[in-house]
C-alpha cells in the first residue's frame, strides 16, 4: 500500500513545501473531524489532466460516518463534483443549499479551500460531508462544537491552521471528546464540557468554570505556593497553540491550546483537556520497573564477575593442567554472560545491540590465544532480543575458542566471523584457516564439551540449525543459522 507522500507525489504537482502542509494538517484534522461531526476527504489537483485525487480521508468519533469505504486514491473528472471546483476558483468556503440523498441518507456538503500559510498558495480542498440521518435538536455542546468548527475551517481557508510553530500531534494529546473550553478573547470560559469541568473538578476546582480567566484560575489551583507557570498560564489563556500538564494533588491534566484567529483578529481559543493521571502513573511504573531490571542485569554482572574471578583463581592453585584448562575455558564461557548482562544494564529495554558483544568476545578469544590469530567480524548482527543474544554470546564463544585450540595450536593464522541477517533469519559462519577436520569427525557423535554446548544452545534452545564442514582452501566453516523476528 502507498503512503501518502508516495501517493501525492505520483498524482499530484504539490512541492515538496506543499506535502509538509498537507501533512501537517492530516496529522491534526481529526479535531475538524470531531468539531464538525463530519467526515473530512481531502483533494488535491491532479498533475495529468483537469480532475482531482482523493489523497486522506478522516471519519467523526462524534457522530455517524457517511463514507463506509476508503475512498484514498479516487480521482474525481473536473466538473464532476462542482463544490470542490468553486471552492479552488474562488478561494472560499462552499455550503450546499440542500441536502444531498444520491447515498440514502441525507447528506450536507461543504468544501473549504486549503492554503499553506498566509501568503502561500492554495493546495487542495477538504470536502466536508455530514450524515444527517440522526439530526436532532442541537444541545448547547453541539452548537458550540459547530461554532468551532466553522472558525477552524475559516483558519484553513486562511493558511492560519496547522500551526507551523506548533510540535506534532501525538496520539496521547487530548481529542475533542476528552474534553472541551471556549475561550473568548480574553481568556474567559464561554462554555465548558461536562468532561472538561470533570477534570477540573478533580483538580480540586469547587466554582463555576464559566466566566472564570482559565489561565488565572488554572495557576491558583496548582500552583498556589508556587512562581506561576509563565508556559502555563500562555496555553491556558489560549494565547500559544501548545501542550502542557498541571498536577495537584495527584491528577494530572493535560492542556492543549488552539487560538481562534479569523480575519486577522484572535477572536478567542479552544483548550482541549485531558485526564492522563493514569497514563503518568503507569509511565512511572514503567520507568521504575525499567531501572530495577537494569539493576538486576547489573547486579547478575557482577555475581558472575566474581564468579569468573573464584575460579580463575582456583585455576592458578592447580597444578593439573588438564584441570586447569577446563576452569579457563569455564572461566570464558562465564565471562560472555558477563558482558551480555553489562550491556542489558545500560540498556532501556531488553533488546541488545549485539555487534559491541560479538566484538569484544572476539577480543577476548584473541588476547587468550596461545596462537598468533587474528579473528575479525564481518557484517551485522543488529538488535537482538536479550533470550536470543545470551546464547547466542555463548555459542560464539565456544566456536571462536575451538577454532584458536584445534585449528591453530601455535601457528598462525586468521578467523572470519561472517554475519548475514534478513527479517527472518541470523546466519554466523565462523571460517578460519587452520588445519582442518580430522577425518572421521562427526558431529553426532563429539565428545567436545564446547561443540555439545553450541549444539544444545543452536539446536535446543534457538531452534535453528548447525553445519560443520572443511573449508574450500583449507581449515573449517562453522555455520549456525536462527530463526529472529525484528519486530
Amino acid at each position: 500500500m502507498s503512503t501518502l507522500s508516495d501517493l501525492v507525489s505520483r498524482q499530484t504537482a504539490l512541492d515538496a513545501a506543499g506535502i509538509e502542509w498537507m501533512r501537517s494538517l492530516v496529522s491534526d484534522w481529526q479535531l475538524l473531524a470531531d468539531l464538525s461531526f463530519a467526515d473530512l476527504i481531502l483533494w488535491i489537483p491532479r498533475k495529468e489532466g483537469p480532475g482531482w485525487v482523493a489523497v486522506a480521508q478522516m471519519r467523526p468519533t462524534t457522530g455517524p460516518t457517511v463514507y463506509h469505504d476508503d475512498v484514498v486514491g479516487m480521482v474525481v473528472a473536473e466538473g464532476e463534483r462542482p463544490l470542490i471546483d468553486t471552492a479552488w476558483k474562488e478561494h472560499r468556503i462552499c455550503r450546499e443549499g440542500d441536502p444531498d440523498w444520491s447515498s440514502g441518507v441525507p447528506v450536507r456538503e461543504e468544501t473549504i479551500p486549503v492554503r499553506r500559510g498566509l501568503e502561500g498558495e492554495f493546495i487542495g480542498v477538504i470536502q466536508r460531508s455530514t450524515n444527517l440521518s440522526s439530526a436532532r435538536t442541537p444541545s448547547r455542546l453541539e452548537l458550540t462544537y459547530l461554532q468551532s468548527a466553522s472558525d477552524m475551517a475559516q483558519m484553513v481557508a486562511e493558511g492560519r491552521f496547522p500551526f507551523p510553530e506548533e510540535e506534532p500531534t501525538l496520539v496521547r494529546s487530548p481529542r475533542v471528546g476528552d474534553g472541551l473550553l471556549r475561550l473568548d478573547r480574553a481568556g474567559r470560559v464561554t462554555y465548558a464540557s461536562p468532561n472538561a469541568l470533570s477534570a477540573y473538578r478533580r483538580l480540586g476546582l469547587q466554582a463555576d468554570l464559566v466566566g472564570a480567566e482559565l489561565g488565572r484560575t488554572t495557576a491558583d489551583l496548582c500552583y498556589s505556593d508556587e512562581p506561576i507557570n509563565e508556559d502555563l498560564m500562555h496555553v491556558a489563556s489560549g494565547r500559544a497553540p501548545r501542550e502542557t500538564e498541571v498536577e495537584r494533588g495527584g491528577i494530572v491534566v493535560l492542556l492543549r491550546a488552539i487560538p481562534l484567529v479569523v480575519g486577522g483578529g484572535r477572536i478567542g481559543a479552544l483548550v482541549l483537556i485531558r485526564d492522563v493521571t493514569e497514563l503518568r502513573r503507569r509511565e512511572r511504573e514503567l520507568l521504575t520497573k525499567d531501572a530495577t531490571i537494569r539493576e538486576i542485569h547489573h547486579r547478575v554482572k557482577n555475581n558472575l564477575q566474581t564468579v569468573a574471578a573464584l575460579l580463575r583463581l582456583q585455576a592458578r592453585r592447580l597444578g593439573n593442567p588438564e584441570g586447569r584448562e577446563a576452569l579457563e575455558e569455564a572461566v570464558r564461557r562465564v565471562g560472555s554472560i558477563a558482558i551480555v548482562h553489562e550491556i542489558l544494564a545500560q540498556m532501556p529495554e531488553e533488546m541488545v545491540e549485539f555487534d559491541d558483544i560479538a566484538d569484544r568476545v572476539v577480543a577476548m578469544t584473541a588476547e587468550v590465544s596461545v596462537a598468533h590469530v587474528t579473528p575479525k567480524r564481518i557484517g551485522s548482527f543488529g538488535v537482538l532480543p536479550a533470550a536470543v543474544a545470551t546464547p547466542i554470546a555463548m555459542v560464539l564463544t565456544e566456536l571462536l575458542q575451538n577454532a584458536v585450540e584445534h585449528g591453530f595450536s601455535h601457528a598462525s593464522g586468521s578467523i572470519q566471523v561472517i554475519v548475514s541477517r534478513d527479517a527472518n533469519h541470523l546466519e554466523v559462519v565462523v571460517a578460519d584457516d587452520g588445519k582442518g577436520l580430522p577425518t572421521d569427525f562427526d558431529l553426532e557423535a563429539t565428545t567436545s564439551l564446547g561443540l555439545q554446548i553450541v549444539r544444545t544452545l543452536v539446536v535446543g534452545e534457538l531452534s535453528g540449525r548447525l553445519s560443520i564442514a572443511p573449508r574450500e582452501g583449507g581449515g573449517t566453516e562453522v555455520t549456525i543459522s536462527i530463526p529472529v523476528q525484528t519486530g
